[in-house]
């Protein structure tokens, strides 16, 4: 696949084709080969007028009757935008552009490459002396087919996104663009229409009777835990490995965290070590859906259930994966997710999610999220600010109709890696527990060598990352709690060799090949 590449194509080549001229057969075999393999075809909104005004003259030119020549332009036109998307500039841009051209038109097609950035881009045209602006390739059709050929990855120059949202973004940026423009359009930036239609779709995805959006994932827990009435001296059991939002939350409402440890295969919460940290302040248990899989919702249900304690998952990284066959979620009493730009499904900013089932507590947390109000300017309970923007909501609405396809690309890719580094010594791959499904948030291995494997890879222009080097009971944070370092070993062993490897479902084979040799070498 070549989905780091793309095409724009100018006005001549695509008339070219339509009246079968010139380099009507290598453009042609282009346009296959780039739907084929992944490479991304567009054109320029503003050479549009020029594209439909050219065909139709040429047309008439070669004698096709002036009745039928509009329904002629208008079938070709739509044949293009099947297959092309419409990159478009910025009204801004247009005294830059204009002063740096020599052909306005020419540079104002090379300027929509900025939109792409982060990739590779080229034009495509039979004009010797397009003007690039110095921005941006120009090559013939034949050219531009030999250039999406080359799929030589040179492993000293090529770099690795450790997640490749610049792909992602350019799969969907029309549609992206277009809702943007829709909200400013209608104005309204809190609350606005297209937050309910989130909440709407996301209830429908999950399962689970309410949706409530936020403004971020820390807010989802910190309004759960409002909505159940967590107060100071409170206890509330979640683990270590994980990042500090999860504790963090608790401690602000001046309860206690309560650390339990993890599983050495899964990461997640280990259902044995729970009862015995449960007594009589318990009042809440967090367990976390670590790098993309849930926790044993079903064991530690059954212990909470026993007690009388709720559940909160905290499905900040697992969000799209399955449970004995439930969404995440929807596998306790309140289920939050966040919509942090590097998760599996995220926006461009910060946001988050609260599911239940129980109406009494959604409707608390409605009204916790926007300052305590049920009627406006009345405050009956202290709330906070956790609204999601409209723009936000706008952009997961147009991310979630990808989302499932990118759960499934993100579950191949993580195959791919567990075939290409299964046979390496001192390389413990994930397990994903029977019953559950990944959507692989991160790709996480375990090395006794991690911060020698780590720096390898950043020789070759592999990204890595290291997450929660630092377990919670260590941290400074909650040094008041009185844990030591030996409290939560299996907890403290993950931490000193988790690696997390480049994983997007963008993520080619190529790519994964590079980085699995890599490591071979270097352990």
């Amino acid at each position: 696949m070549n989905a780091d590449k793309n095409i724009i194509l100018d006005v001549n080549v695509i008339v070219d084709l339509w009246i079968r001229d010139n380099s009507a057969e290598i453009t042609e075999a282009l346009i296959d080969e780039s739907v084929a393999t992944g490479v991304k075809i567009w054109v320029a909104a503003s050479m549009l007028p020029t594209l439909d005004y050219v065909a139709k003259k040429l047309l008439k030119q070669r004698g096709v009757p002036s009745n039928k020549v509009k329904s002629l332009v208008a079938m070709l036109m739509n044949n293009l935008f099947s297959f092309a998307s419409v990159l478009t500039n910025y009204g801004f841009e247009q005294k830059d552009i204009y002063e740096s051209a020599h052909d306005f038109e020419d540079a104002q097609i090379a300027a929509t490459a900025r939109s792409l950035f982060g990739s590779e881009v080229c034009i495509v045209t039979e004009d010797v002396e397009f003007d690039t602006i110095k921005e941006v390739s120009a090559l013939t059709p034949a050219e531009a087919l030999l250039w999406i050929r080359d799929n030589n990855c040179d492993r000293n120059s090529t770099k690795i996104s450790f997640i490749d949202l610049a792909t992602q973004q350019h799969t969907i940026l029309p549609q992206i663009e277009k809702s943007i423009s829709k909200i400013m359009r209608h104005g309204q930036y809190i609350m606005g229409p297209e937050v309910a239609e989130l909440e709407e779709k996301l209830e429908v995805y999950v399962g689970a009777k309410h949706c409530i959006t936020c403004a971020s994932g820390t807010d989802a827990l910190l309004m759960a835990l409002m909505a159940l009435d967590i107060a100071p001296d409170d206890e509330v059991i979640t683990v270590p490995y994980t990042w500090i939002s999860t504790a963090e939350v608790i401690s602000l409402l001046r309860a206690k965290p309560v650390f339990v440890d993890i599983l050495l295969d899964t990461f997640n919460m280990n259902p044995e070590k729970l009862e015995s940290a449960i007594n009589s302040r318990t009042r809440a248990i967090i367990p976390v859906g670590i790098y993309g899989q849930c926790a044993d919702m079903t064991r530690i249900n059954s212990i909470a259930e026993k007690y009388g304690i709720p559940v909160i998952e905290d499905a900040a990284q697992c969000f799209g994966s399955t449970h004995n066959g439930k969404k995440s979620c929807n596998l306790s009493v309140i289920g939050c997710t966040s919509f942090f730009p590097t998760k599996p499904l995220g926006c461009y900013g910060d946001g988050g999610a609260i599911f239940t089932n129980n109406d009494e507590l959604a409707d608390k947390m409605c009204q916790i999220r926007i300052h305590g109000q049920k009627v406006k300017h009345q405050h009956p309970i202290v709330g906070i600010n956790g609204r999601l923007d409209t723009l936000q909501a706008s952009i997961l609405l147009e991310k979630f109709a990808i989302f499932p396809q990118e759960c499934e690309l993100r579950a191949k890719v993580a195959e791919r890696y567990n075939l290409l580094l299964s046979a390496i010594s001192d390389i413990q791959t994930p397990t994903i527990s029977s019953g559950n499904s990944s959507v692989y948030a991160q790709y996480t291995i375990l090395s006794s060598n991690r911060d020698r494997l780590s720096q390898s890879l950043s020789k070759y222009k592999i990204p890595s990352v290291a997450y929660y080097t630092v377990p919670l009971h260590l941290q400074g944070a909650f040094a008041y709690l009185g844990y030591k370092k030996g409290d939560f070993p299996i907890a403290e062993k993950i931490s000193a060799q988790c690696l997390s490897l480049p994983m997007s479902p963008y993520l080619i084979e190529k790519e994964q090949q590079k980085i699995a040799k890599t490591i071979r070498e270097k352990l």
